[in-house]
Parts: structure tokens; sequence; C-alpha cells
């Protein structure tokens, strides 16, 4: 396994569809760069759920999710599965939060989610931020959509089980899910790590990469 570092980051941008995807799909991501980096910069932008119990749930799970960090999180009001027809508001958003931030990673949905709102949030993503690494963050659901991913983030057995415990706590209302429980998140991770030769990983898709080999 081939590794390769994307530096120490000081600005990270975390983009969901819905309240919860963000903390699924790079919780333990999250955990990860906070607990190394005490006080980094976190922008967080929800589409859906603004000002409901959703919206309390996210910024109370963002907030344990980033510990220590600077974290700016903020969550609009789209319907939830109606991104598509409201493409000019959620543009308008990313290309808000893009004006007040510049960010080393983004952690986003991926372009390939079955889902259409994630995969719609996924294609506005280059068309603000153009010239950043992106990490499209995996959702185990009924669709099937799971791919083969090109990067893996390790966790530790302690990150692992600390993300699933978190998940558990602060999203009551998604606990009624059938796919929502432990075996999910935690078989999910251990099959990434063994993808890259660890005990458990969170994998992401990557649309573009440019090197610098020659320094």
């Amino acid at each position: 396994m081939i590794q390769l570092s994307a530096g120490r980051p000081d600005r990270i941008v975390a983009l969901g569809a819905h309240c919860d995807d963000i903390a699924i799909g790079a919780g333990g991501t999250l955990l990860t760069l906070c607990h190394a980096r005490p006080g980094i910069r976190v922008d967080a932008l929800v589409l859906s759920g603004g000002g409901t119990e959703r919206e309390q749930e996210e910024a109370a799970a963002l907030a344990a999710f980033c510990p220590g960090a600077d974290l700016r999180l903020t969550v609009h009001k789209l319907p939830d599965g109606r991104l598509p027809v409201h493409w000019d508001e959620a543009k308008a958003a990313v290309e808000e939060l893009r004006g007040q931030t510049e960010p080393d990673l983004i952690l986003a949905p991926r372009t390939d989610d079955a889902h259409q709102d994630h995969r719609g949030l996924a294609k506005l993503v280059p068309t603000a931020f153009r010239d950043h690494l992106v990490l499209g963050y995996e959702i185990v659901k009924w669709d099937g959509d799971l791919g083969r991913p090109a990067a893996y983030q390790p966790l530790s057995p302690e990150i692992a089980e600390q993300k699933v415990r978190l998940l558990q706590e602060h999203y009551p209302s998604q606990r009624h899910r059938p796919w929502y429980d432990r075996e999910a998140f935690l078989g999910l991770a251990r099959i990434r790590g063994i993808e890259c030769h660890e005990r458990y990983a969170e994998a992401f898709a990557v649309t573009k990469l440019t090197l610098n080999l020659g320094e």
C-alpha cells in the first residue's frame, strides 16, 4: 500500500447533503485530524435540515466529531430528496462558502453516489473549489452503490469505536433505520481496513489528484 500525505492541513471543508452525511462518511477522519491538529478550522455546510431537530443533532454531533477545532457550521433548508430542482440554491450555498475559506482539504460525497442529493452536491464541488484536494466519502445504503475506493484513511480501533458511539449518541432521529447500526458502520470500516492493511479505515474516491514528485 502506497502512502501519500496531504501535508498538515490547517483548514478543512466538510460538505453534506443531509445532517449526518458528514459524520457517517468521514467522522473517523475528522476525529483523527482534529486530535492531530488542535485548533484546525472546519467549515461544515449541510444543505438540508435547517430549522428542524436535525440541525440541532448536527450541531451537537459535529462539535463532538471535531474536538478542539474551530468549527463553523451552516445548515440550509433545502427539501430532502429534491436537490436537483433546487440546483441554483445549492450552488449558491457552495459558492458562498467558497468565498469564506481557502481549504487544504475537502470532504464531500462521491460523484457516483446513487442518492440524487449526494450526487448533486458532489458535482457542485468542483464548480466552486477548482484547485483543491477533494475526498469523496461513502455512505452505506440499500442502493448497493459501494465501489472500489482510491484512498484510505486508517482509523485506530479507539477512533473507530468512538465514531460508532457518537453516531448512535447524536442522531436519535435515525436510530429506527434498519441500516443505522453498529454492525453496518464498524463492518464497513473493517472491510476498508482490510483493503489497506489496517484494522479499520474510511475510504474515499478521488476524482483528480495533482502530484509534485520533483520536490
